[in-house]
């Protein structure tokens, strides 16, 4: 069945969002707050990211790790929930505003594949674990107009009952656009994210990061370094796409055949 929709999770597939934007806005905002809390890229590497959102990551942080809370401790004690959303949403100001100033990128290739994927009418969609109004500031800023006008849907955290690495956001996408597995073709970094998509029976394409380069990738279809470029080909890893020195809509097609 020839390709008719790309599936593309954000944080750390269409941008490295995590070191360059919410790792350093969660250390913002506990700075702007007061806590001494630093949180290390192994930390958010090894323990966080492991975790399917924000506000589960600082609760996590909390009941784990038992950092200091200073004046906030009665407030924490009383409501632990409301308190974690107001630190999140000092962390998502800081992370909005990282944004604003471009100093989070597409990684290579992303601008290229969206590109060519709707001039050749393959149909497009954002599927993350983010919320609607966390996902805005990334759409408008570092997306831009051009590519987030490209974009048949965006299905968010909030949409659905579980998030990854639950199956049920592909599982939305599909049913909006109307299509089977065999049709699409899911674009991930991390092992969470590869277990919602081969969840929701999607071949996937997994570009790696740093914070995900030694995860468990066996369900992929196939494994790169980068989505590439002409002038910077990928490095592939595994996978059936011999012949093809970038992503495009005919390197992808060709992992529905793999």
């Amino acid at each position: 069945m020839a390709l008719k929709a790309i599936f593309f999770d954000v944080d750390g597939t269409l941008a490295d969002t995590e070191q360059q934007g919410h790792l350093p806005a969660y250390n913002a905002a506990f700075q702007e707050l007061g806590l001494t809390w630093r949180w290390s890229a192994e930390l958010y590497r090894d323990e966080l990211l492991l975790l399917p959102g924000g506000r589960e990551r600082i609760r996590y942080y909390i009941l784990r790790h038992h950092p200091p809370l200073g004046s906030y401790k009665a407030e924490a004690d009383r409501d632990l929930g409301a308190w974690v959303n107001s630190v999140h949403a000092a962390k998502s100001r800081w992370f909005r505003r990282r944004l604003e100033s471009g100093q989070v990128t597409l990684r290579p290739g992303v601008r290229r594949l969206i590109t060519e994927a709707k001039n050749q009418g393959i149909r497009l969609a954002i599927v993350t674990n983010a919320s609607e109004r966390s996902l805005k500031p990334f759409l408008n800023h570092t997306l831009g107009r051009e590519l987030r006008d490209a974009i048949d849907f965006v299905v968010s955290g909030e949409q659905v009952e579980h998030k990854k690495p639950s199956p049920d956001l592909y599982l939305r996408a599909m049913g909006l656009m109307e299509l089977t597995p065999a049709a699409c073709v899911a674009v991930e970094d991390s092992a969470m994210g590869l277990c919602a998509a081969a969840g929701a029976g999607l071949r996937t394409l997994i570009t790696i990061n740093s914070d995900t380069q030694f995860h468990d990738f066996g369900a992929a279809t196939a494994v790169v370094d980068t989505l590439g470029e002409p002038d910077r080909p990928w490095q592939i890893l595994r996978g059936p796409l011999n012949g093809h020195r970038w992503a495009s809509p005919d390197a992808l097609s060709a992992l529905l055949c793999g």
